[in-house]
Order: C-alpha cells, then structure tokens, then sequence
C-alpha cells in the first residue's frame, strides 16, 4: 500500500490549498468542481465580487486547459498532454491564488507568452479595451472560443498575472498559471 497521501495532505495545508484537481479535464468535472468551489466559499461567507471572480478565473483555467488537450488530440505528444492538467485554489491571508498548470508543446510557448506579456502590463481599464476589441474579431484558427480567456482572468484578477514554463524535454514544457483575487 501507497502511504504517501498523508503527506499529500501536509503538502496541501503547508500551502494553503482548498482544493486541488490533477487530472483529465472534463466538461462534466469542471462543472462539479465549480460547484463545489462555490459551496466551499459560501461556508466562507467571503464578498460575492470575489466568490465570483474565483469561481470565474478557476472556471476559465479548466476549460484552457480542456481546450488545449482537445486541440491537441492529433499530436503525437498527445498522451503526455492529455492527463497533465492540475488546478488549485489557496487562501493566503484574505486572497486567493488560483493556479493552473499543463504540459505545452514546447513550439506553442512563443505565442502563449507573446500574448501574456500584452496581457501582463495594462491597467483594468486598458484590459476592459483590449476584451472588448478582441471580441470583435474572428476566433483564432483552431480555437475553440473567442480568444479572450486570458484576458478575461486578467480581468477579474487583483494583481498582474504571473506565469512560467518548465522544460520537460526537447518537445515539452509545462505550463504554470497564477491569477490572485
């Protein structure tokens, strides 16, 4: 028998962590996950703008994540992509850091961090701009949405987003996503 939950466990209390998923993405899990995240912070009795903007950041990272897998379902890096999404909820004095993570093909970074960048350094309302024209434009080629889900995390987020990449191997990286409420 496997003993390591117990230190899972303290892994998840030293860092704050009120939940967790590590898995495959499902649009049926991230539904039941958002639930649960949302019954979690009305126990909290936290102010709705900030239950909401959680729940909506969490939400948005999921279905990137979901997105990203299915578009990559003919890859053949497919089968290291496809389990390796994680997401996470803490509370560190009152805010709360929503993060996400997956394995990236190393050839998609360039334009994921291209766009973050733009993202990273405007103002709430520079950002509301920039939403609001991206909405108007054609989805990108292949996208499975609008284009806008970052910007829309970046949005609902207190603090600039912070990101990074961590080489796997010649191919691959894994993608990390911070936004704090």
């Amino acid at each position: 028998m496997n003993n390591n939950l117990l230190e899972l466990q303290n892994i998840l209390k030293e860092n704050n962590i009120i939940i967790s998923f590590s898995g495959k993405f499902y649009q049926g899990i991230i539904e039941e996950l958002g639930e649960a995240i949302k019954n979690r912070m009305e126990d909290e009795e936290i102010p709705k703008n900030d239950m909401y903007n959680v729940f909506s950041i969490f939400i948005e990272q999921s279905q990137n994540i979901r997105n990203y897998i299915v578009c990559k379902n003919n890859s053949d890096k497919y089968s290291k992509i496809e389990n390796s999404g994680i997401v996470s909820i803490s509370k560190v004095d009152s805010k709360y850091c929503i993060t996400s993570g997956n394995i990236i093909e190393n050839s998609d970074i360039k334009a994921l961090i291209e766009k973050l960048d733009v993202i990273k350094v405007m103002n709430k309302d520079e950002l509301k701009k920039f939403y609001r024209a991206e909405l108007k434009k054609e989805p990108p080629k292949g996208s499975l949405g609008a284009g806008v889900g970052l910007i829309d995390i970046a949005r609902k987020a207190s603090k600039p987003l912070e990101y990074s990449f961590r080489e796997i191997d010649d191919n691959l990286s894994f993608f990390q996503l911070q936004a704090i409420v």
